[in-house]
């Protein structure tokens, strides 16, 4: 009887704690989309708090007894409350206001709280799959909406009404938003090549539709910078791999055979066209503009260094170019201004410098405006190394398959272009199908176990 108690407690835990996580995901995920329905521009934030909620909830309520669980769970707790003290002696040193750190905070953590209240919970195949399924649905009717809005698009049902390019509006769940096409083709590629690998279940002209369609999106699209995210993530990670010559071999073989059919397609496809915009030498060179644009955030906060402390703390949270001092507290500052929110002239400077070049409104591939800017100038050399240091346990402990390395890599290439490290959108998705992938290998190790146990003479690695 007392097992039969304990059996129903531990099932009613996991039903608690998956649907708040996945509770969480939609609330990052659709918020956009219900925005430009007509709802509140409030819904935009109910992340922050569902998040960190949803986060707390797996994390107490978990029943695991599986010592790596718990050991990669406490060390992903001690890196967030290292990047929350960083941040708050960034805020004290810098007079950074208090809403500055929570919501610098949550757009850097929020991923990983997510991750982390997946990865504490104890699944089985069933609640796996379940789970797993939601997020896969979610997915599906992002590629449809956004190949619905081609459709649209093309007929001349849908006007473009973002810089009057027709191919920005292609943006799926992320409608509208000024980089939801680039944000959108992101979270499209993703899963479709985590559906493709992953769901081996499933006929093989399926998962490769699924792969197809988001291949399409990103053409319609023309998120140029995503492709070129993917391809150099795969080139690291085919270096990352030397040491595994056969499979090394597969990737270089697999990469040059890709290189020659696009290279094929730009040339006589006028669908690929678009990607050969930005071949032009002249403007990478140290005095080219693509370079002096790139460089000119950094160029900027160190003008505003006043003490050797700044290396270390930076200009203080959301006081430079990241996602909330570049564009949230302006645009809502009707909303964090009351709250005590804080602005640095840095960023109104790295703006103005952004619209005095002619490159700057043309593509954000080349904006100032980047992730790991962003980090380095708000919270310094100690924020920098502590989210690094939260991205090593997640490499080393969580993300040990090629494609969550792969996607990690994805990660770190698109932080030196833009601000998609701090898209809650984006991020949330890179960092359910990581857990997804370490989910499935934990089940897939305990099968094999417990078939190991029935039958003595199975091979249990």
């Amino acid at each position: 009887m007392n097992k039969q108690v304990l059996f129903v407690q531990k099932n009613k835990s996991y039903i608690e704690s998956s649907t708040v996580l996945l509770l969480a995901f939609a609330t990052v995920f659709f918020p956009r989309l219900l925005d430009t329905l007509g709802a509140p521009s409030l819904v935009n934030f109910f992340h922050f708090a569902l998040v960190p909620f949803a986060f707390l909830v797996a994390l107490f309520k978990t029943r695991t007894k599986n010592r790596n669980q718990i050991s990669i769970s406490k060390q992903l707790l001690i890196g967030l409350l290292i990047l929350l003290a960083v941040m708050f002696a960034s805020a004290l040193f810098n007079q950074a206001g208090f809403i500055n750190v929570i919501l610098n905070f949550f757009l850097l953590a929020e991923p990983i709280m997510f991750l982390a209240g997946i990865i504490c919970i104890p699944m089985s195949q069933e609640s796996f799959e379940r789970f797993r399924g939601w997020i896969v649905k979610f997915c599906c009717f992002h590629i449809l909406l956004s190949l619905f809005q081609q459709v649209l698009l093309s007929a001349g049902i849908l006007k473009a009404t973002i810089m009057s390019v027709p191919p920005d509006n292609i943006q799926g769940v992320f409608y509208l938003s000024g980089s939801g096409h680039v944000v959108g083709a992101s979270v499209s590629i993703s899963f479709g090549i985590y559906y493709f690998i992953s769901a081996k279940n499933n006929p093989l002209w399926l998962r490769a539709s699924v792969l197809f369609a988001a291949f399409l999106q990103l053409l319609f699209a023309d998120a140029k910078q995503v492709l070129l995210v993917c391809l150099v993530s795969w080139i690291l990670l085919i270096l990352l791999k030397v040491k595994d010559i056969g499979k090394t071999l597969q990737y270089i073989i697999a990469a040059i055979v890709f290189g020659c059919i696009f290279w094929w397609c730009m040339e006589n496809i006028e669908l690929f066209r678009p990607f050969k915009t930005w071949i032009r030498p002249e403007i990478y060179g140290p005095d080219g503009e693509a370079t002096l644009l790139k460089g000119a955030s950094i160029r900027i906060i160190l003008s505003y260094y006043k003490s050797p402390l700044n290396w270390l703390l930076g200009l203080g949270p959301g006081h430079t170019v990241g996602r909330l001092g570049g564009w949230m507290l302006p645009k809502y500052w009707d909303l964090f201004g009351p709250l005590g929110a804080s602005i640095h002239p840095s960023s109104d400077q790295v703006w103005d410098y952004v619209w005095s070049s002619w490159l700057g409104p043309a593509s954000s591939m080349f904006s100032p405006l980047f992730g790991w800017a962003a980090i380095w100038g708000n919270i310094g050399l100690l924020g920098l190394g502590a989210y690094l240091y939260l991205g090593s346990i997640i490499w080393r402990r969580i993300g040990v398959d090629d494609f969550s390395q792969f996607s990690i890599l994805n990660v770190v290439v698109n932080g030196f272009i833009f601000s998609q490290m701090e898209e809650p959108g984006y991020m949330i998705v890179v960092a359910g199908l990581i857990a997804l992938q370490w989910q499935h290998r934990q089940i897939t190790r305990t099968l094999k176990q417990r078939s190991a146990y029935i039958n003595p003479g199975v091979n249990p690695s």
